[in-house]
Formats: C-alpha cells, sequence, structure tokens
C-alpha cells in the first residue's frame, strides 16, 4: 500500500497546466510472452530506410524515431503522450504549481490552440485572453499545422521576453493581435473568502503537491473568522485536473472517514484501485494527516460545487464523489467529461511515458467519461444567459476520445450536432440585428471575475444556501 501511494497518479485533461501524474519509478520492460508483430516492425524499418535515402534533405535517426514514437503515442487517445527531456522537466514544474511561459491551459481544435483557461492572475489572464480563444499565429509563425508540444515550448520561454498571440474569438467573430510577456507562473490553488451572509467561497484552480494542506489552512481561517459560517460554495470553474491524491484528499474534506472516492479500472493489475478518505490515500510530502486542522463544522454544513464546461478530470472526480454521497448540491454547466487515468512511466531519466492506463468511476460507480457530470441545478455564468456554449468543445467531440463503456454516446452526439447547428443559426441572427455599436461594445467585453460581485452563478449558490430562488437555465445546452 505505501509503494502504490508513493505512486502520482495523473488526472488531468493532459494540457499545459493542471497536470496530475502518476509517477511510477518501476522498469518498463514488456511482460507476458507477447509476440510481436514482424511484418508490421518491417515495414517501420523499410520507411525508416526509405526516408534516410530519399528525403529530400538529410534526417538525424533520433529525430526520426523520437517523432515515430510521438505519433503512435498520440494516435491512442487525446491525453497519451511521449514526454521527451523539456516536456518532462516542465510537467514537474507544473505539478510543483510554477513554471516560466504565459500561464494558460491549451488543447488543440480543428489543427489551432484552444484556450482552456487562462491562470488568474497570470500574464495570459492580464492581457484578457479568454477560455474558448483560439490561438491561430505565435508570432509569425501560423499554428496550424504545429504539434501541440511544439506550440507550448514556442509560448515557454525567458522571463520578461514578449511574444505575440493571434487570437480569433468565435463569440465575437474577430481576429486580433495580442503581445504578452513571459512571466514565472506561481500557481495560488486556493482561494477564499466570506461572501455573504456567514456563507464561505473557496475556489481551487488545480489539483497541486500543496492543495491539501493549503486548504485545510484555508478552512481554519474561514471558521476562525466567522464561527456562524452556514454554507460553503466550492468553486472548480475552469479547473481542468491536477493529482488524483489532491482530488481524493479534497473529498475527503468534506466526506466521512473512509468513504469511498473513486475507484479506477484497467487492463494493467495496478490500475485496478480504490481510492478511500484515509491519510494514505491523499497525502504527498506530508508527515502525518494534512486535513488534521480542518475544523470539524465543514463535514456538515450545507454545500454548494459549482462547476462548469471547463471543469475536468480531477475536478469532476471532486463533484461526482460529492454528488454520490449527496453531500452537495451541484450547481452550473455539465463538466468537460474526462473520465481517464493517466499514468507518467519515466523511459530513462529525462524522458517518459504518459499514457492513459484506466477508467475512473464514482462511488455508485458512474464512468463519466464523454459524458461529464450533470449539475443538479443547470445556472448559466451570465444572467442574460449564455448563447456561446454551443462553441464549447467537450471531451465528447474529440475523433479520438475513449468511448464510455457503460452508455452509449450516439444519442447524445447526434443531439450536440444538431442542437449545435439550431445555436449557431440563432448567433448568426442575433449578430445580423446588431449594430456597429453593439458589436464593438462586445469587443471589449470580458467575463466577469470569479469570486467578485459580478459573478452570477455565485450570485446563484449563495441565493440557494439562503433558501432563495435560483435562476435555472434555459439553455438545452447545460
Amino acid at each position: 500500500m505505501r509503494q502504490l501511494l508513493r505512486n502520482i497518479v495523473l488526472i488531468g485533461i493532459g494540457l499545459v497546466a493542471g497536470i496530475a501524474a502518476t509517477i511510477q519509478l518501476s522498469a518498463t520492460a514488456q511482460q507476458g510472452a507477447n509476440t510481436l508483430p514482424l511484418d508490421e516492425l518491417r515495414t517501420l524499418s523499410n520507411v525508416f530506410g526509405q526516408i534516410k535515402r530519399e528525403y529530400v534533405e538529410p534526417i538525424e535517426d533520433k529525430q526520426l524515431l523520437t517523432d515515430a514514437v510521438k505519433g503512435m503515442v498520440s494516435s491512442l487517445d487525446p491525453h497519451s503522450a511521449y514526454l521527451d527531456k523539456k516536456d518532462f522537466a516542465e510537467m514537474q514544474e507544473q505539478t510543483a504549481g510554477k513554471f516560466a511561459g504565459l500561464g494558460i491551459e491549451i488543447t488543440s481544435e480543428d489543427g489551432l490552440v484552444k484556450v482552456l483557461n487562462p491562470i488568474e492572475g497570470s500574464p495570459a489572464a492580464k492581457a484578457g485572453l479568454q477560455a474558448g480563444d483560439l490561438i491561430t499565429r505565435l508570432d509569425d509563425k501560423p499554428v496550424r499545422g504545429m504539434s501541440l508540444d511544439k506550440a507550448v515550448r514556442t509560448m515557454r520561454g525567458t522571463p520578461g521576453t514578449k511574444i505575440t498571440l493571434t487570437i480569433f474569438r468565435k463569440s465575437e467573430e474577430r481576429t486580433f493581435p495580442v503581445t504578452i510577456t513571459r512571466a514565472e507562473i506561481k500557481v495560488q490553488s486556493i482561494k477564499a473568502k466570506i461572501v455573504d451572509n456567514n456563507i464561505a467561497w473557496v475556489r481551487i484552480t488545480s489539483f497541486q503537491e500543496r492543495t491539501i494542506p493549503d486548504l485545510a489552512k484555508k478552512l481554519a481561517e474561514l471558521a476562525n473568522k466567522d464561527p456562524k459560517l452556514k454554507g460553503l460554495v466550492l468553486d472548480l470553474r475552469n479547473n481542468g485536473g491536477g493529482l488524483l491524491q489532491g482530488a481524493v484528499g479534497v473529498a475527503a474534506a468534506f466526506l466521512p472517514p473512509g468513504a469511498v472516492i473513486v475507484s479506477t479500472k484497467g487492463q494493467a493489475p495496478d490500475s485496478r484501485q480504490v481510492f478511500n478518505a484515509v491519510p494514505a490515500m491523499y497525502k504527498l510530502n506530508e508527515s502525518g494527516d494534512p486535513l488534521d486542522e480542518v475544523p470539524p463544522l465543514f463535514k456538515k454544513i450545507p454545500m454548494v460545487v459549482l462547476v462548469n464546461a471547463y471543469s475536468a478530470s480531477a475536478s469532476e472526480i471532486v463533484a461526482g464523489a460529492l454528488q454520490d454521497f449527496k453531500r452537495a448540491t451541484i450547481i452550473g454547466k455539465t463538466t468537460f467529461g474526462k473520465g481517464s487515468v493517466q499514468t507518467v512511466r519515466p523511459l530513462s531519466s529525462d524522458s517518459a511515458l504518459k499514457i492513459t492506463t484506466a477508467y475512473y468511476y464514482t462511488p455508485n460507480g458512474r464512468s463519466i467519461q464523454a459524458f461529464g457530470i450533470k449539475p443538479d441545478i443547470p445556472v448559466d455564468q451570465n444572467k442574460d444567459g449564455d448563447p456561446d456554449d454551443v462553441l464549447i468543445t467537450r471531451e465528447i467531440d474529440s475523433e479520438k476520445h475513449l468511448r464510455n463503456k457503460q452508455s452509449s454516446e450516439e444519442a447524445l452526439i447526434k443531439d450536440r450536432e444538431k442542437r449545435r447547428l439550431q445555436e449557431l443559426q440563432l448567433i448568426e441572427e442575433r449578430n445580423a440585428k446588431k449594430t456597429p455599436e453593439e458589436r464593438e461594445k462586445e469587443k471589449g467585453k470580458r467575463p466577469p471575475e470569479f469570486g467578485s460581485n459580478e459573478d452570477f452563478m455565485l450570485q446563484q449558490a449563495v441565493a440557494f444556501l439562503n433558501g432563495q430562488t435560483v435562476k435555472r437555465s434555459a439553455s438545452k445546452l447545460e
């Protein structure tokens, strides 16, 4: 058991930040007497030789073989990847919550780089980048055709240096440049405050090595500041994932000791595990229980968990566990739908294979892969509705995503496509009626900051905890 928990399981969206990882220091040699596909290997050898002899320019053996490995792994699913020396080092930095760059979580969409989440307080957030923005150029280099790894490396760099991103914003149907100065990104994963009428707001931006002890500290501070706390809003919006142990520990802070939080199942024996609310299952570098200082009241006060389409993976584990135990009411939008586990297997001292090894399941045995966590109460992010929801890409929209083994996705996929066409037509009609002044006004409009007085979804969560009426979303696309 101790050896099992020394491994850190990768429950993240597999992007630039918010990475979750299981690093196992065991050998990666094949087990068993699997027969090698000699014909296919011969074909690979022939192609390698042909390229070496006839390609228009000489190519180094190492580059060819590395690219072959990357192509093989990336063809599996959106979250598996080969990590070379630089990728591996960056992953370790991100897990620790500190790296140099712009401060955005990204994925790929239609050959472009898509912003999933500008990290709060980062250069990208201060420059006005928004979730859903598409990056079409990095300085003078077009992004289409560029691998996600190369895009990451291009955006990373020495603090103080600048890079110009060309952004296409779907909601405004415009393309514009943004110049951003790189900086050292120190991600503070926990924010907390009293928002209204003895109700606390705790925001977790990602699940990192320090998330559990930092959460315990913040909860203790809140209880000391307001001994009459009567409700808690746990905000997981735009949280793309992180360490599995972090998710287990966060859920354990609010659930009974020993409660099952998540289980994983895959082909390898060590991928079949059950994670409970016990210290051995969630502590990382701490000598004792990092949740010891959490006041008992947080096991029982009413809770709301806020989620949206950018809440993924580790966030969905927490939301799913609290939902299954009926410990919290889930408010917001259907989550991203990443219900798989990635394991980082070191191949050498400075390279590794990040490979999908298991599906994960909520305490009630639900697989949320592709479907996501549906909120108990659907609520829009904006008081006037979220007409651009149709443009948000979830796990189910990726061609190479893992299929859900419990339920057929075909009906949902067809329904999403149908509604997307309907919503896009309505958006076009609304845009056609807008005056030039209205269009210009929208260009400078930014979404409200999470936790601010203009945060409509938070307002509805507070209303729910106060026993008041909640304005539910009228959208069919939750």
